[in-house]
């Protein structure tokens, strides 16, 4: 599944927090798993083996469970760190192609998660979930007038979310 879609999950799970850098924060948790990915700058063989193995298990989700705790001073935001976190991981459970396991207990167990559902990553299922994933961010704007947008500019997020609200309900900019 794409990094993009994972970020865009995140923030949406990072919906209940009020503050914008908790959001950027929960944003981070759901496309950090893609950080043993960094591999493929090496080679395509490192990638391979290491993808899916050091950052997509339990112990990386528990790292990642306190760092969001910590940064954002809040139990909430840990335990939707962790929802976001998960959530990268059953998407790429079913989204990242046949025959790419995941072994989450690793380094405890070289036990390899792979369900007999997984779907090719050009798929229209993944294609299907990416449209409604950026539905929903784009809802956002009129329901708590806020895109990912505000991630990289307020300035720009609240022209998005004007234009938005102008279009779909009626709203003057």
């Amino acid at each position: 599944m794409s990094p993009l879609i994972h970020g865009c999950v995140g923030w949406l799970i990072g919906q209940p927090l009020p503050r914008k850098r908790d959001r950027l924060v929960l944003t981070l948790a759901a496309v950090a798993p893609d950080l043993d990915g960094v591999g493929l700058l090496v080679s395509e063989e490192l990638y391979v083996q290491w993808h899916h193995r050091l950052a997509h298990g339990a112990a990386f989700a528990v790292v990642s469970t306190i760092a969001v705790g910590v940064v954002c001073r809040s139990w909430k935001a840990a335990a939707l760190g962790c929802f976001a976190f998960h959530s990268h991981v059953v998407m790429d459970l079913a989204g990242s192609g046949p025959g790419w396991p995941i072994l989450y207990w690793w380094p405890w167990s070289t036990d390899e998660w792979l369900p007999s559902w997984q779907w090719d990553l050009a798929s229209w299922q993944n294609s299907l979930f990416g449209l409604l994933t950026v539905l929903g961010c784009l809802s956002m704007a009129l329901w708590r007038r806020r895109t990912p947008v505000e991630l990289f500019s307020t300035a720009a997020d609240a022209r998005v979310v004007g234009t938005l609200r102008a279009r779909f309900l009626g709203e003057t900019l």
